[in-house]
């Protein structure tokens, strides 16, 4: 695992943003894109020309939107373009390292075909340290239980040996970006403000579910 090193001075003011329905990523996790619309090609050769920096955040869906461009939740992660890669149809492959998350001040009206945001990223600057947290595998036992037992029931195929050789912090920020959780349980996850709360919050997300399956069973 590699940090990418950047300054409170040195963050941008405004960011292209990736609107993406039930994907998040985390600071210093690394995830694989498909980019195959003209927008978001447009989006990446502006940014691969400039800082490499782009915002992945997820849109808000309701019944009324009937087509038209959908709201934005408020809090994101920005990531920086580290691996790129054009493919023979014009596609590209990127990998994207989250770096910080940030919260959405206003939309900025362009000509552009994709979309940009004045951010700000005031209530995240601990996401730029490498700190560890203090929680043990040992307190993740009934969670990693739950987890697998949910993620098997969705037909999700999770390497566990590999996820318990990293640090926690990966583990914690891997299972809740891969998890089959819903838009809005996934974003409370993204806005909690550190792992410990974020261990929680998945615990409590998974005790509603278990929950439900309860009650489906009772009633047949």
């Amino acid at each position: 695992m590699f940090y990418i090193i950047m300054k409170k001075d040195n963050l941008p003011k405004k960011l292209p943003v990736f609107p993406l329905s039930n994907f998040i990523i985390f600071p210093n996790t690394t995830v694989p894109l498909n980019i195959f619309e003209q927008r978001y090609i447009d989006m990446i050769n502006d940014s691969m020309r400039s800082d490499k920096l782009i915002g992945m955040i997820q849109p808000k869906f309701s019944k009324n939107n009937n087509g038209e461009t959908p709201e934005l939740h408020k809090i994101g992660c920005m990531g920086k373009i580290t691996s790129f890669k054009e493919t023979k149809d014009s596609r590209y492959l990127i990998e994207l390292k989250g770096i910080i998350r940030f919260k959405i001040i206003s939309e900025i009206q362009s000509n552009k075909k994709y979309r940009e945001c004045e951010i700000n990223f005031e209530n995240y600057y601990e996401d730029l340290g490498s700190k560890k947290e203090n929680i043990k595998f040992s307190d993740l036992e009934l969670i990693f239980k739950d987890l697998k037992s949910l993620f098997e029931k969705r037909g999700f195929i999770i390497n566990w040996n590999a996820l318990e050789k990293q640090s926690l912090n990966e583990t914690i920020d891997a299972l809740a970006m891969a998890s089959p959780f819903t838009v809005e349980e996934k974003q409370v996850l993204l806005e909690s403000k550190n792992l410990e709360i974020r261990k929680t919050k998945i615990s409590e997300i998974l005790t509603t579910y278990s929950f439900d399956q309860y009650n489906n069973t009772t009633l047949q």
